[in-house]
């Protein structure tokens, strides 16, 4: 049984990207996998996926492009102010300005950016860069 579907998702993701494979099927799915891919997909770290549904919850073929360096979940999920991002992005991110963290707020799934934008906290769900 796989108690964090994110985390698999995100590491089968990354162990593709690092053998050079174009093509990555994940399976089970959920609908913070697709939003996050959505996220990853709009800002260029995968390419398009298609969600193909059967009775047992379906699948995602997803498209590499080659372009992630790392990506993972954050454990524990911090709660965090909009005020407090910077030392996430310290702890997180390699550098300022590269990469994304991803955040679940009252608002649904965004990068850290647009949370800043808004002034709303959350909780934190994964990075990649």
């Amino acid at each position: 049984m796989n108690n964090d579907q994110l985390a698999s998702a995100l590491s089968a993701i990354l162990n593709h990207e690092k053998a050079g494979k174009k093509e990555i099927v994940i399976n089970p799915t959920s609908k913070v996998i697709l939003n996050v891919l959505t996220i990853l997909n709009a800002h260029q770290y995968v390419g398009q996926y298609d969600q193909i549904t059967e009775a047992r919850g379906g699948f995602i073929k997803l498209h590499l492009l080659g372009s992630i360096n790392k990506c993972g979940v954050i454990k524990p999920r911090f709660s965090v102010g909009w005020k407090d991002f910077a030392k996430f992005e310290k702890r997180y991110l390699p550098a300022k300005g590269m990469g994304i963290i991803i955040i679940s707020t009252p608002n649904g799934l965004m990068t850290l950016e647009e949370a800043k934008e808004k002034q709303i906290g959350g909780k934190l769900i994964a990075y990649c860069y």
